[in-house]
């Protein structure tokens, strides 16, 4: 049984579930931001993955990264597994502009999230959808 951590409920909005990841975006219109949960309960470090669950998520990052990049043009992706917070396993990938707020430092800390509208968020969550069902069908 998967439960999502009531924060990530809390912060985001459910864009699609791949093949092993929940995948999320955030609610902050600042930066084009995924979040990948594995669907694994009790799950809190990669290497604590199986083998074959590594490979899966490796290769749904690639896709999750490529189609930010794709999507939104970003300067560049960062990624990170930081779980300071949050202790379930996710993966950020967020696009990054020259011209973003945080840039070049890392996105948190750097100012306030910038809740999508509901056009924003209904445009952006239809944009993701049909890319990554390109990749993943679901």
């Amino acid at each position: 049984m998967f439960t999502l951590h009531h924060r990530l409920q809390a912060d985001t909005i459910e864009i699609a579930q791949l093949s092993l990841s929940d995948a999320l975006l955030m609610n902050d219109s600042s930066f084009p931001w995924l979040i990948l949960v594995p669907m694994r309960e009790g799950v809190r470090e990669i290497h604590d993955l199986s083998v074959d669950d590594r490979a899966v998520l490796m290769d749904e990052i690639a896709v999750a990264s490529k189609t930010v990049q794709k999507l939104f043009g970003a300067d560049k992706i960062n990624i990170g597994a930081l779980g300071n917070i949050v202790p379930q396993l996710h993966v950020h990938v967020i696009g990054r502009f020259k011209t973003d707020r945080a840039w070049p430092g890392p996105v948190w800390g750097a100012g306030a999230a910038v809740p999508y509208s509901q056009e924003e968020l209904d445009r952006t969550l239809a944009l993701l959808r049909k890319a990554l069902k390109e990749e993943f069908p679901f």
